[in-house]
């Protein structure tokens, strides 16, 4: 696994992945940047959504369950002073009312405990807690 960004000029950088697919990062115009991509900590607050929301899709379609709608959000708190750093995600699970309170809590469980090597990643300079709320 590897990743690499190159300058684009002013704040603007593209970075590829090992499959060669792309990510835009960029910085505010207030900082010199023109919002042409994500800030590099959104992207950290995208890999813990993303990481943990494969794995929930992933232990329903074993248990033989498909969501109408699957919607995973982080928020996240950081110190004020610099180096800014996280000490606290909210990740909150949306979920179409169909599945079971039962099964759904199993898959998030699993991911959470289990399976989720950027939740543990983050467990170890930060809280990390969850919620889940049907729809």
């Amino acid at each position: 696994m590897h990743a690499e960004v190159e300058w684009q000029g002013k704040m603007h950088f593209v970075g590829t992945g090992s499959n060669d697919t792309v990510v835009e990062l960029d910085a505010p115009p207030a900082v010199g940047g023109e919002d042409r991509g994500m800030r590099p900590k959104e992207l950290l607050l995208h890999s813990l959504a993303g990481c943990t929301g494969m794995d929930v899709i992933a232990i329903l379609h074993k248990m033989r369950l498909e969501p109408t709608l699957f919607r995973v959000s982080v928020r996240a708190e950081m110190t004020e002073e610099h180096p800014k750093v996280f000490t606290a995600f909210h990740i909150t699970y949306t979920v179409g009312a169909e599945i079971p309170d039962e099964k759904l809590e199993k898959a998030i469980n699993l991911s959470q405990e289990r399976y989720c090597g950027v939740t543990h990643m983050y467990r170890s300079f930060a809280k990390v807690s969850h919620e889940v709320v049907k729809v």
